[in-house]
């Protein structure tokens, strides 16, 4: 079934969307995996920045409040990506290309989330912790989406920015100021974020991304040269960030099987090679942050003690 929009011959038919599929439509707009891992890396931070367990007011406020910020800083990039959604196969059957939901959705969507972030952080920590929340969905949404993302080729690495929010958020929380501990923590996702995958659909939306711009070959160069940057600060953000014996052991096993995957790519000509990489480097920040919660669990405990 579908509705006719507008007289004439010339009316576009829109498909009727079930109210439970605009739902899960609104509910895509906002990213919800990504929201989820970038909330995960603020959680070490939560207990290191209060060297044991924050009040759980700020605690859980904090997480909230940096899950509604993620999630508005997606909608608005729903929004202002639609027209190149559109045109690649890995995105153009998200909720705008596909006619599930109206542009406004998004738009409106964001604003609503971005306001909630905001009275969240500032009601249950501190104005710093609510003003970076509203610094990121910026940098991500206008910065990075609207500005970078279609006029350079290091779009992505830059965009990391917005996505090492988390930690910045967590930390002022708690302590109500920044300081290199947080900066650490931010800096290990900012080097993290990597991207060489679906070339041919950025070459179809006209998007410079680096594979398309300066080629595979080195492309898979700058991988492993990020990931040569990536693993050394991982392991030397323990003594600054106060990190155990977990965490440190935890992060070199892990840094090297990457640099060993980085190092596959840059040898294999093999199109999914990197694709693997890419997977591969999710459960890496996964558990790199796991490990970081969990050292951090075991210090506060035995401080408790």
């Amino acid at each position: 079934m579908s509705e006719r929009v507008g007289g004439g011959p010339l009316g576009v038919a829109i498909p009727r969307v079930s109210a439970r599929r605009q739902a899960l439509a609104l509910l895509e707009l906002t990213k919800p995996r990504i929201a989820m891992l970038v909330v995960m890396t603020g959680v070490p931070a939560l207990l290191l920045a209060a060297h044991g367990f924050p009040d759980a007011r700020v605690f859980w406020g904090t997480l909230i409040g940096t899950v509604l910020a993620a999630s508005s800083a997606a909608s608005f990039n729903m929004y202002f990506d639609r027209d190149i959604d559109a045109l690649m196969r890995r995105t153009a059957r998200r909720p705008l290309p596909a006619g599930v939901l109206p542009p406004a959705s998004a738009l409106a969507l964001g604003f609503a989330l971005a306001a909630a972030a905001w009275w969240v952080l500032a009601s249950t920590s501190n104005l710093l912790a609510a003003a970076i929340g509203l610094v990121s969905i910026f940098y991500y949404a206008i910065v990075y989406t609207v500005w970078l993302k279609r006029r350079t080729a290091q779009n992505i690495v830059i965009g990391g920015g917005a996505g090492a929010s988390a930690p910045l958020i967590a930390w002022a929380a708690v302590t109500g100021h920044l300081s290199w501990a947080a900066v650490m923590l931010a800096g290990i996702i900012f080097l993290w974020t990597l991207s060489l995958f679906r070339r041919e659909d950025y070459e179809r939306a006209g998007v410079p991304m680096l594979p398309v711009v300066r080629g595979e070959a080195e492309t898979r160069v700058q991988i492993l040269l990020y990931t040569l940057v990536l693993v050394p600060v991982t392991i030397a953000a323990a003594p600054v960030v106060a990190l155990g014996r977990l965490y440190v052991v935890s992060a070199a096993v892990l840094g090297a099987l990457f640099l060993w995957g980085a190092v596959r790519v840059l040898r294999q000509s093999a199109p999914n090679a990197p694709m693997r990489l890419f997977h591969f480097s999710i459960i890496y920040l996964f558990l790199l942050y796991l490990m970081m919660t969990a050292d951090a669990l075991i210090g506060a405990i035995q401080r408790a003690a």
